[in-house]
């Protein structure tokens, strides 16, 4: 899942958005809100990117903007191809013959930046570390379905029985085995998130302890390796050199600069003063005009993204925690006319928590919960109390230019319902993530989604299965985490869809997010850079991308 930080497009996947949460210059004037950025590399390709919630450590990046970072820095044992199918990247083979346990062996070739070559221990401890809940890792979550990860994560107030994962096993260099705790067809399609990256020997203290200072200089085993150490809060750019021993060939540019900006707009003034060289989602107000000012180097295409608005339904105020006023909330946001408005058509309204890009979605699966009807919900939201239950907050992170789509849906709630209703904008997307993660936000939230891999099944577990990565909404139900699991025993994706759907319909019953549109990637690049590309997990092609 990568939660996503932008009105683009996830948790994530998702994702984010979360993120999933996903980014400045040195000392230039592109307004990113701090002076003590460190200085980027000469002649570099430029990227925006928000502020990474995290240090860049693989197994604890779940958001888009240090994703983005770690894509250059590493690569795993498997990729996706332009129609979302996955190929074997690292990895030789991926096999099995009951779909529970897996041998997996690796290419020669492929080394680390520091000249070691990565080896199957290397992802066998990459695993354990983010798998052991003792190091309070963002994508442990994803290692739920490997044997000896309930030891490893007894739950709140029990001590851990083991210190690294029983199903994980190494064969040789090049070999190792992965034991499931029940049969999954679709693990191979996961092993591309960032959370599988492995990790070199050399970030690891003894006792498999991560080095205190690997996450601000990682040694990664990509096109691009690290030129400078980054201290996040303090450094606004992350800059990378090209690695000229990399297996699958040399990149085609020297250098890129991530800058982190707290404000697209920002950004936007960056791009067409050629300050900055790629933005992979435009602030809403630009997006009317980029077609006509940017020409070719404007980028329009479907992407897998979902924006929400979400609800603490346990621990938050009593309107986020009453299921028939989320639903009435829904049925009061004209999707239709925001994304229209304030999107200039570039976005699409959502029914249903699972993408149209990935085989699973439903047209129209959230039936009259997404339907706008302003009686109905007015109807529905006094019936159930709403207009005793206070303010209605809406959280959004001001780094990823969701002013304007929030102040659209406040004035839908605020006409259709009676309903005092108070946006709050929030810095960084990374604080939001942060509050949510320790139960200190109260009210509803913008959230965003964008796939890990290309299944419904990430669209809806790491969301609202219980112990989620990246379950803001506290929402909880055995049957839905039992139906998901029986959609991962199927012995193809297409029988595992119709209990995935059957999942997906008891997220929609009760709305602890609500699904308002469905992402388009609006991007655009600068005269200084050509052959520009962006996946629909909302990746740049750095490895690719020339100098103009």
């Amino acid at each position: 899942m990568r939660v996503t930080k932008g009105a683009q497009i996830v948790a994530g996947t998702a994702l984010l958005a979360l993120a999933v949460a996903a980014c400045g210059g040195g000392g230039s004037s592109s307004g990113t809100g701090s002076s003590s950025s460190a200085a980027g590399n000469a002649g570099a390709v430029r990227v925006e990117i928000a502020e990474p919630q995290h240090d860049l450590i693989p197994g604890n990046t779940t958001e888009t903007s240090g994703a983005e970072v770690l894509n250059a820095l590493f690569v795993g044992l498997v990729d996706y191809d332009a129609d979302k199918k996955p190929y074997n990247r690292v990895a030789e083979s991926i096999e099995s013959t009951d779909s529970t346990t897996w041998t997996i062996k690796l290419k020669d070739g492929y080394k680390w930046h520091n000249g070691e070559p990565v080896t199957a221990q290397n992802f066998v401890d990459s695993w354990n570390f983010t798998a052991n809940g003792a190091n309070a890792q963002e994508g442990n979550y994803f290692f739920g379905s490997i044997k000896g990860y309930d030891d490893l994560n007894p739950g709140e107030g029990k001590t851990p029985t083991a210190t690294t994962l029983s199903g994980l096993k190494v064969v040789d260099d090049k070999t190792f085995t992965v034991e499931l705790k029940n049969p999954f067809s679709g693990f191979p399609t996961m092993l591309g998130y960032t959370a599988f990256y492995p990790l070199p020997k050399a970030a690891f203290e003894s006792e498999g302890k991560l080095k205190a200072d690997f996450g601000g200089n990682p040694i990664g085993n990509g096109p691009f390796k690290i030129s400078k150490p980054w201290k996040r809060g303090t450094d606004q750019t992350i800059s990378l050199v090209r690695d000229d021993n990399f297996k699958e060939g040399k990149a085609k540019v020297d250098a890129v600069d991530f800058k982190i900006y707290t404000d697209l707009s920002t950004a936007f003034n960056d791009l067409r003063a050629g300050n900055l060289d790629i933005m992979d989602q435009l602030p809403p107000e630009g997006i009317a005009t980029a077609k006509n000012e940017f020409g070719d180097r404007y980028i329009e295409q479907p992407s897998s993204g979902i924006g929400y608005i979400g609800f603490p339904t346990k621990n938050g105020a009593d309107y986020a925690k009453n299921a028939d006023v989320r639903k009435a909330i829904s049925m009061a946001i004209d999707r239709k006319t925001i994304t229209e408005t304030v999107f200039s058509g570039t976005r699409v309204p959502a029914d249903d928590f699972i993408s149209p890009v990935v085989s699973g979605y439903r047209q129209g699966a959230c039936g009259e919960a997404c339907t706008y009807d302003p009686a109905k919900a007015k109807a529905l939201f006094d019936q159930a109390g709403g207009a005793k239950m206070g303010t209605i907050e809406i959280g959004y992170n001001a780094d990823g230019g969701h002013k304007e789509w929030i102040e659209a849906v406040a004035n839908n709630l605020r006409t259709n319902l009676g309903v005092e209703v108070t946006p709050k904008p929030v810095e960084k997307f990374a604080a939001i993530l942060e509050d949510l993660g320790n139960k200190k936000w109260s009210g509803a939230f913008r959230m965003a989604w964008i796939m890990d891999y290309p299944s419904p099944e990430n669209y809806l577990r790491p969301q609202f299965g219980s112990g989620g990565s990246s379950n803001y909404s506290g929402f909880a139900s055995k049957e839905f985490d039992d139906l998901v699991t029986q959609g991962d025993a199927a012995k193809t994706l297409d029988e595992g869809i119709k209990f995935y759907q059957q999942a997906d319909d008891l997220v929609l019953k009760e709305m602890p997010y609500i699904p308002v549109y469905f992402y388009q990637t609006n991007g655009a690049y600068s005269q200084h850079v050509k052959n520009v590309k962006i996946d629909p997990f909302e990746r740049i092609d750095l490895f690719n991308v020339e100098k103009a």
